[in-house]
């Protein structure tokens, strides 16, 4: 397996999992700040970067996935 990649995996597979634990329901930036997580709501603000940000690194992780499959 090819370093950099595996070290870009590792790297962006920490983040992933830093940035879904930040979304669990009840206990995620809302309920730190007072939101009530028991009614349906849109994702504003913080709480939206954070979502799109857990996407794009899904979106990352299997890229550097790939890459390592075909490098390998």
């Amino acid at each position: 397996m090819n370093a950099p990649i595996a070290i870009g995996q590792d790297i962006i597979g920490i983040f992933l999992m830093i940035a879904i634990l930040m979304q669990a329901r009840g206990s995620g930036l809302s309920a730190t700040f007072g939101g009530d997580s028991s009614v349906y709501r849109s994702r504003r603000g913080i709480e939206r970067r954070l979502w799109q940000f857990t996407i794009v690194l899904a979106v990352l992780f299997c890229f550097f996935s790939e890459a390592s499959f075909l490098i390998h």
